[in-house]
């Protein structure tokens, strides 16, 4: 049961009986209208600005508007009062009986309370980390990592069909780089002395193990082939090497993707999916021949003084056009992107969401041209943007690791603090803001570490249900009927806590179609916060502990609510990719 979409529906259908709304029903229109939580809970349960909204064009006073509302609203027999407040707030208070009923239909569901039909099956494709193949994934392909992975299950939660992609850009210059760090480790595993990395070349430990299996496959017979030969077969082996060693990475995360999709395949048979795309644009209007002027500041690596093939992405949003095939009748990169989105598109996505670092800011806008130009407008492009990670131990800057070379590795801090801190952490705060991770505070055990607080919130439930299985020996917990002895929950604390549960569905709406998934991990500090606060409230009154040893009945209809709250706590972990223990050890 969603508490606010069921008074939604009631508060139009009284709409619906008021005569000036009738007179001009034609005119008047419901979409503005929210029905939400009250900002101050004491003012109630359910608020609406539907005065607000349609005052004016029934041309009527908001506060007078309001008071006829409010009127209908009492005829309703789950509502026990209603309040005008300010220039037109409706303040709603459900009765014990709906209360009871909202409690009810959350046990029922378990895990599944707050699951919803707002993505109504759309086919969304979300593709994050993506990072180039060259090494270990660093700290800041963490955060997207985990920002894109939590989405993916929120938006699948919320009734969208979603596939998890991660795109390997294995056919780019550094790929070359790459292959040519990699002969310098097979020459060094052949028993070479190759001295310090030359400046280009990627320097890290972890590219040792790849040049020593080369050794062991091939001996010395890659040493005497010319590099034309030798640059296939080490891309390949290199890149196999460094996809075991990022699923790895992702799979300490508990990251896991649909889908690994590898640039090279746009290029293979002569870049055929390429020039099918340049095709189909050309065949829309969209690309012509052309020059560009230079750009501002330092010229782009495709930018050329000569005419080009050009796609004209001005006319679909972008600042500039882009170029598409050089004079020398190569294509450029983003031609592999534009061939990218449209198999994307091919393969029957109605949304396209990429989650790429703050340095891709620049991308966006070429990015949704191409989403236009592609889809004529049916299709959905989103780019999400992370910002920085920064590194802290107790307020100290971390250094870099030594295994890559140059960066700290998401493997070093998943090793260090665990998988949970880092995956929670990196979604208490908005993609878009930078975020400081330090390795002391995640670990920490107190209401200040949101991870920790959070997941003994949940430990702190399970440890009801063993207290209640001491108070009564013959009590069986796992076959109770706690939905049917919901009439014993009827504290005003209680309600306080049932109130908070009540917000679940309506959060994981707003942040599906908002495409914010921190929004999930605030939630649940906030209702873990609530739950202890209860809990600590029946230390000083006996009345309201979830447990009384001298009355069965009370126990078992607050063993309800509390397997409510640790249903909604282990649904919000498990979008956020946390786990939700029974014990905190």
């Amino acid at each position: 049961m969603n508490l606010f979409a069921d008074f939604e529906i009631r508060i139009k259908q009284a709409l619906e009986t008021i005569d000036l709304i009738k007179e001009k029903r034609a005119t008047v229109d419901f979409s503005r209208l929210t029905v939400e939580p009250p900002r101050d809970p004491s003012h109630g349960d359910v608020s609406t600005n539907a005065a607000m909204v349609l005052a004016k064009p029934l041309g009527t006073n908001p506060r007078a508007l309001a008071d006829i509302i409010a009127a209908k609203l009492k005829e309703d027999a789950d509502i026990v009062d209603v309040t005008v407040a300010g220039p037109g707030f409706i303040n709603i208070r459900v009765s014990m009986d709906y209360w009871q009923r909202v409690l009810a239909s959350i046990i029922r569901a378990g895990t599944d309370y707050g699951r919803s039909t707002v993505g109504a099956g759309r086919k969304v494709n979300v593709e994050f980390v993506s990072a180039n193949p060259t090494g270990p994934m660093h700290v800041g392909h963490c955060r997207g990592a985990v920002v894109g992975d939590a989405l993916a299950n929120l938006m699948g939660f919320a009734g969208y069909e979603v596939a998890k992609e991660y795109y390997i850009n294995d056919a780019g210059s550094q790929i070359d780089v790459l292959a040519r760090s990699v002969f310098l480790r097979y020459r060094e595993a052949l028993g070479e002395t190759v001295g310090e990395i030359p400046a280009g070349l990627y320097p890290g430990d972890y590219l040792v193990p790849v040049g020593e299996a080369l050794a062991k496959e091939f001996g010395t017979r890659l040493h005497n082939m010319p590099a034309e030969d030798w640059m296939p077969i080490i891309k390949d082996r290199a890149i196999d090497a460094m996809m075991v060693m990022i699923r790895e990475d992702l799979d300490a995360l508990n990251v896991h993707h649909d889908v690994f999709y590898s640039e090279r395949t746009l290029h293979a048979e002569g870049a055929a999916r390429i020039r099918q795309a340049i095709n189909d644009l050309t065949f829309k209007g969209h690309v012509y021949r052309g020059t560009l002027p230079p750009p501002k500041g330092q010229l782009p690596e495709d930018w050329e003084d000569r005419e080009q093939t050009l796609f004209r992405s001005t006319d679909v949003g972008d600042d500039i056009d882009r170029p598409l095939i050089k004079s020398d009748g190569s294509y450029t990169y983003f031609a592999a992107d534009v061939a990218y989105f449209k198999d994307k598109f091919d393969r029957g996505y109605d949304e396209m969401i990429y989650v790429l670092g703050a340095d891709h800011g620049g991308y966006v806008k070429r990015l949704e041209a191409v989403a236009r130009a592609v889809s004529g407008g049916s299709a959905k492009l989103t780019v999400l943007l992370c910002q920085l990670v920064k590194l802290y131990r107790n307020g100290e800057p971390v250094k870099m690791s030594k295994r890559s070379g140059d960066f700290v590795t998401l493997r070093d801090v998943v090793e260090e603090v665990g998988r949970d801190p880092v995956r929670f952490m990196m979604l208490y705060r908005k993609n878009s803001e930078p975020l400081d991770f330090d390795f002391a505070k995640v670990t920490e055990h107190s209401k200040e570490n949101p991870v920790f607080y959070v997941q003994y919130a949940h430990a702190r439930c399970m440890s009801v249900f063993r207290q209640a299985q001491e108070a009564f020996p013959d009590l069986d917990v796992e076959s109770l009927d706690f939905a049917s002895a919901v009439s014993g929950v009827d504290d005003a604390a209680e309600i306080q806590l049932l109130a908070k549960l009540a917000e679940y569905p309506r959060l994981i709406e707003a942040a599906a179609l908002s495409q914010e998934p921190h929004r999930v991990a605030f939630y649940l500090y906030d209702l873990a916060s609530c739950f202890h606060a209860h809990w600590n409230k029946g230390k000083d009154n006996p009345d309201l502990r979830f447990v009384k040893d001298n009355n069965r009945d009370s126990s078992i209809a607050r063993l309800g609510l509390v397997r409510a709250v640790a249903s909604v706590l282990k649904s919000g972990l498990t979008i956020t990719g946390t786990a939700a223990p029974d014990e905190m050890r």
